[in-house]
């Protein structure tokens, strides 16, 4: 019978620490061709609001499953998530159902582990500074999972809310900025968890061996990032085959002739794998363009699965 994980049983069991280290291995499994992944199935429900099917299957550990996730920006208006998931695990061998979980703080927490991946393998090793875009659910898993790779003595964050950003300031203890343009200048690493689809930042804000990471604007038509900033940048994805297809931030600038597609440098976990270069010097500016992939969801999934099966988390339920 498959175990059913609620959120507080998944936050129970994952470790921060463990799911960094988690999530390196995922993507260097991802860009060695082990997982077997498609692209995401998505459409849009409404403007803006998606629901997108992400299959994977790992050979070695055997990992098989789906995530199914729905995002409604229109939920954050009613106090409720706009990132909606869950996820269910299938024994490789027989096909049976291993277990179903939520899958919402799941893709939280594994969006935060794959950017720290980021930083630890591209951000300047004496990285000090770091600027948040951005005060929701995803700044704070960020803030929390950055901290464990880096020693940042000052912490910055910005949001056009103003309430928003007293709190989270408040509660978080980083420092709230003026602009988006006062928190970017000068940080050695940038983090982008707004819900923008239009450029956030802009390249002259970003100082040279600065490392930026962006987090949205999943889809085609959108982006998040001035196309200077892209075309100047060491560009790191966490799949080449999603990003040529999905992200606004590469897909318009190659059709509109800024740069090629060679220009995506490598994956992430080709840097990881040591068969790309990670990052090549101090004044070189990075940027991780991370768009989620299944393998990341069903990695941090089984490791949930796995470390709740010891501690007798979750129930039991007959289909």
């Amino acid at each position: 019978m498959p175990l059913w994980l609620s959120e507080a049983d998944v936050r129970a069991v994952l470790d921060p620490a463990e799911l960094i280290d988690a999530m390196e291995s995922a993507l260097a499994a991802l860009s060695s061709g082990r997982v077997v992944q498609p692209v995401r199935t998505a459409f849009e429900l409404a403007e803006r609001t998606l629901f997108a099917l992400m299959p994977a299957f790992d050979r070695e550990p055997a990992i098989l499953g789906a995530k199914l996730v729905i995002v409604v920006p229109a939920n954050f208006a009613k106090g409720l998530h706009t990132h909606l998931a869950a996820i269910s695990l299938f024994d490789t061998e027989t096909g049976e159902l291993a277990a179903v979980m939520d899958g919402r703080y799941i893709t939280e927490v594994r969006t935060a582990a794959a950017s720290a991946v980021s930083v630890r393998h591209l951000a300047r090793a004496d990285a000090k500074v770091l600027a948040i875009l951005g005060t929701g659910v995803q700044a704070r898993s960020h803030l929390e999972a950055l901290k464990l790779v880096r020693n940042f003595t000052e912490i910055r964050a910005w949001s056009p809310t103003r309430a928003h950003l007293e709190e989270f300031a408040r509660e978080c203890g980083v420092k709230p900025s003026t602009s988006a343009e006062a928190a970017v200048r000068g940080a050695d690493v940038v983090v982008l968890a707004t819900n923008c689809v239009t450029p956030a930042i802009e390249n002259a804000w970003v100082d040279n061996g600065a490392h930026v990471i962006a987090i949205g604007a999943c889809r085609p038509t959108q982006q998040e990032i001035d196309p200077a900033l892209v075309a100047r940048a060491r560009l790191v994805v966490d799949s080449r085959a999603a990003a040529l297809v999905e992200s606004g931030d590469i897909v318009i600038p190659i059709r509109e002739g800024l740069f090629a597609a060679e220009h995506v440098g490598a994956e992430l976990g080709e840097i990881v794998a040591r068969t790309k270069p990670g990052r090549e010097n101090a004044t070189e500016v990075t940027l991780f363009k991370s768009l989620g992939q299944a393998i990341e969801d069903l990695v941090a999934a089984d490791l949930a699965y796995r470390r709740a099966q010891k501690l007798g988390r979750g129930v039991t339920v007959r289909l």
